[in-house]
């Protein structure tokens, strides 16, 4: 059952079980910090970021309580963003009864271009995720420059043509929010259009989220695929380019479609699990890493910088993922996984609307750990040439193509059987490829007499290794997983 007049999302389920973020916050009367000025804290910070909803009256635990219990202070509430907040921002109150319980909705109207500020002592505060900051002086600095940046977005198309809106996409984002009205009306709610004089204006957020060809309004508004064989990228005669696919549409549709394809385009290896000897298949990446990625990259370039599409790089050991624009003025490589700051709120909120965004910043940490888990290098983050890339690197890509099957079912089959030393052998083996009988007596400790006994076993005995070199006495003569 839908709660709220002013947002069709807002069951009561919702404000009982959603959980906090960006664009909720629900405060319960047992709180410490429930004061009128404390209330007005979180609205400036969800005004200088990127908006929401704050429901007063509902405890952590989603129990309901009436706020008529407060008595004459509940006039403090309902004044307090009148009273304690500059300048005045768009807020509005709502006052929900729920089974003769009264419940207080704070819908916050994010700003654009103004900076937010307590009336009585100055102090400036910025949602980040589901917690509340206060700004120094440098902080507020950066978040006016960004601000600044954001505007793109906000911008009116003025040559739009509404045949070209994606009318299915439409109807499923109105499912999304629970909206039975005009699909236009729903844009102008969710600031992704304006209406003046009875004529619909849309903003360049929505020709981005929902026109079949952006491209025809904002250059390079696309993401662009290159395969490359081997792990440089090269020109003239080694010109080593396999595949070069361009996807062109609304971003929606762009995340689906590349989805796909990118499953595809990845290969399956193996990992293997050091106490059952098992080799456990797992995707050349994870996927949750480089959905994120390519997610996060449609949703924080800056797509005023025209004439440069999103790129993603495809070798033979790392997937780069390239976006236009600076980071954000408060954001940097070393604190990306905590900081948050979106260059489209706009783009970013219906995003999170449609199911593609769980929340903003939790995407880079999600990245980080799917790569950990999949046992794969830490991603990197670089900015240079104004523009942001993300590097996803395999490990194991390069060495587990050239094992076959039957050596991979000799090994678990004979797994039981080995001691310390032979799985360490096989497991540096099989994670770098190739080794020399110097570097395998660094790795395991052991006297090279006994490595070489247990190299010769691999190699004469179960026939899983060979030796590389066709010298007798060759001291750097390299051992690798035999090809069949």
């Amino acid at each position: 059952m839908v709660v709220s007049q002013f947002n069709t999302q807002i069951t009561l389920e919702f404000l009982q079980t959603k959980r906090e973020n960006q664009y909720f916050e629900r405060k319960g009367l047992g709180e410490k910090d429930v004061n009128p000025t404390k209330i007005a804290n979180e609205l400036i910070g969800m005004l200088n970021a990127d908006g929401g909803v704050l429901a007063f009256g509902i405890a952590n635990d989603g129990t309901i309580q009436d706020l008529n219990s407060l008595g004459e202070k509940i006039s403090d509430y309902r004044n307090l963003y009148v009273d304690f907040i500059e300048p005045h921002g768009n807020i509005k109150l709502e006052e929900v009864d729920i089974d003769g319980m009264l419940i207080f909705l704070y819908h916050v109207d994010q700003d654009i271009e103004r900076i937010f500020k307590r009336k009585d002592n100055e102090q400036i505060y910025l949602r980040v995720d589901d917690k509340n900051r206060q700004l120094d002086r440098d902080a507020v600095r950066k978040l006016e420059y960004d601000k600044q940046i954001r505007k793109f977005e906000d911008e009116i198309e003025q040559d739009f043509d509404f045949e070209d809106f994606d009318i299915k996409l439409l109807n499923r984002y109105k499912e999304k929010l629970n909206y039975s009205g005009d699909s236009l009306d729903l844009l102008v709610k969710r600031h992704l259009a304006i209406k003046k004089d009875g004529q619909y204006k849309i903003k360049k957020a929505g020709v981005l989220l929902f026109a079949k060809d952006p491209e025809k309004y904002i250059t390079s508004a696309s993401l662009r695929y290159i395969r490359y064989e081997g792990l440089e990228a090269k020109t003239g005669t080694e010109h080593n380019v396999i595949k070069d696919e361009r996807f062109e549409n609304n971003i929606p549709w762009i995340i689906d479609h590349f989805k796909k394809f990118l499953k595809t385009a990845l290969k399956d290896y193996f990992f293997l699990d050091l106490e059952t000897g098992r080799f456990i298949k797992v995707p050349e990446y994870p996927e949750e890493a480089w959905l994120e990625g390519i997610v996060n990259a449609l949703c924080h370039r800056s797509y005023n910088v025209q004439g440069n599409a999103i790129y993603i790089k495809h070798f033979d050991d790392r997937l780069e993922i390239s976006n236009s624009g600076p980071l954000p003025a408060q954001v940097n490589v070393e604190n990306i996984r905590t900081e948050r700051f979106s260059r489209n709120p706009r783009i970013a909120r219906a995003l999170e609307d449609m199911g593609f965004v769980r929340q903003l910043n939790e995407g880079v940490s999600r990245i980080y750990q799917s790569m950990e888990k999949s046992m794969l290098s830490t991603p990197e983050y670089v900015e240079k040439n104004g523009n942001v890339y993300l590097t996803l690197r395999n490990k194991i890509s390069k060495h587990t193509k050239t094992i076959s099957d039957s050596i991979l079912k000799t090994i678990h089959d004979n797994w039981p059987s080995y001691n310390e030393t032979q799985k360490r052998i096989l497991q540096h083996l099989f994670y770098h490829n190739q080794a020399t009988i110097k570097e395998l007596v660094e790795v395991t400790h052991i006297h090279e007499k006994n490595v070489r006994l247990y190299l010769n076993q691999f190699i004469d005995n179960e026939k899983i290794l060979e030796r590389l070199s066709d010298k007798q006495r060759d001291k750097q003569a390299k051992f690798a997983f035999k090809k069949l």
